[in-house]
């Protein structure tokens, strides 16, 4: 390494180090912990006394309706975690075996394995620099590249396959380009599934993030905006999908009071009565949460605007992002850093990590078509996710 090399390491050590330090204080800070009030407890508490614990459980509707209230959906269907969700959600759309299906390929692995689960095929898009989802205008450019329209059905012109869906995610909190994207889908017969899984509270042109498409997904692990421990939704303006959707997640069981008849294979699925009591306490504070983040962001872009070294992700033009978690950009010229910054922070008890592995460079993904990805490639080396639990605000 040289003499100039190693004073750039120094340099780029230091800033970050401080940056880190200035925001989380000394104490070993998560990536992201979730924040609990009194009012969980009671909630659940109240959920235990009343033995209803399971997917029989009241709690589980008035959970859906003011999930429903909250996003302006006319439908949310509350299931076990965001992955079960999007799996019924292409088990909705009509995929069938070795039927492609559009998501980036810098992107949580859940996309993709639900594509696998189906019988279909991932297919991987690039992305768009600043919002990290699928960019519309290479998305547009490759389909009329390399697919063609049949009695009113997409093919790829390669595989020969038809394409039946396009799954886009609101990365770290942050909205996509929606609503050019899904008038590109439409205008290829795609069917619509919005990954909304890490951006509960952030709206595009006023518009909440799961909602512009046939269907949307949320996510309410323990590390996400607000938790249900484990659990996820659908929600839906469709009512035939919607019908379609609550039959298949409740094993397809036809409603009976004592006879046990099925329409077809159906899925266990539902969200527990015990996650949705402690989904509706969370969802009480959900603005109070977004501010904090938000808050958070600003404390970041302080520190981080002193450095040369680093560039930080921001909501794009026409959103208001949750900010569910904070990501720090080596500029170009600093990438080769990455992995050292992330070893040194966590070994000073400050929980750093890499943006997800982009999934064609997974083993087990590496024959799946895909576009040109440039941008995934260069946006991955650079990108460190920083601490952004609430619990930062009132830590120093």
């Amino acid at each position: 390494m040289t003499n100039n090399s190693q004073n750039i390491k120094k340099k780029i050590s230091k800033d970050f180090i401080k940056i880190l330090k200035n925001i989380c204080g000394k104490k070993v800070s998560p990536l992201h912990e979730p924040f609990f009030t009194k009012e969980e407890k009671k909630s659940l508490e109240s959920c235990i006394n009343s033995t209803f614990v399971s997917t029989k459980s009241s709690l589980i509707k008035k959970f859906e309706k003011k999930i429903a209230t909250y996003t302006k959906s006319k439908n949310v269907i509350a299931v076990i975690n965001g992955t079960s969700a999007l799996q019924i959600c292409l088990i909705a759309s009509g995929l069938k075996a070795k039927e492609e299906v559009f998501l980036p390929s810098f992107n949580f692995v859940a996309a993709a394995n639900a594509a696998v689960y189906c019988g279909g095929t991932p297919h991987f898009l690039d992305i768009d620099a600043k919002t990290l989802s699928v960019d519309p205008i290479k998305f547009n450019n490759y389909l009329e590249e390399s697919f063609i329209i049949k009695n009113k059905k997409c093919y790829n012109k390669n595989t020969k396959q038809r394409v039946r869906a396009i799954i886009i995610p609101h990365l770290f909190g942050h909205p996509a380009k929606i609503d050019n994207l899904v008038k590109i889908a439409r205008k290829n017969n795609l069917f619509v599934i919005e990954d909304a899984a890490e951006s509960l509270g952030s709206f595009y042109k006023k518009k909440h993030t799961g909602t512009f498409g046939d269907l949307g997904v949320l996510s309410f692990n323990g590390n996400k905006i607000i938790t249900t421990g484990g659990g996820g939704a659908i929600i839906s303006n469709r009512v035939s999908l919607t019908k379609k959707i609550r039959i298949l997640v409740d094993v397809s069981k036809k409603n009976h009071n004592w006879k046990f008849d099925y329409y077809g294979v159906g899925y266990n699925m539902k969200m527990p009565g015990l996650n949705a009591a402690l989904g509706n306490a969370q969802i009480k504070s959900i603005e109070k949460m977004v501010k904090i983040h938000r808050l958070i962001f600003r404390k970041y872009k302080t520190e981080i605007i002193k450095s040369k070294f680093f560039d930080l992700v921001r909501e794009p033009v026409n959103s208001r992002s949750n900010y569910w978690l904070q990501n720090i950009i080596l500029k170009d010229q600093y990438y080769a850093y990455r992995d050292y910054l992330i070893e040194l922070s966590n070994k000073n008890g400050y929980l750093t990590r890499t943006a997800w592995t982009l999934l064609h460079n997974l083993n087990h993904f590496k024959k799946c078509p895909k576009s040109n990805l440039d941008t995934s490639a260069n946006m991955y080396k650079r990108i460190i996710s920083l601490p952004s639990s609430p619990s930062l605000i009132n830590k120093k």
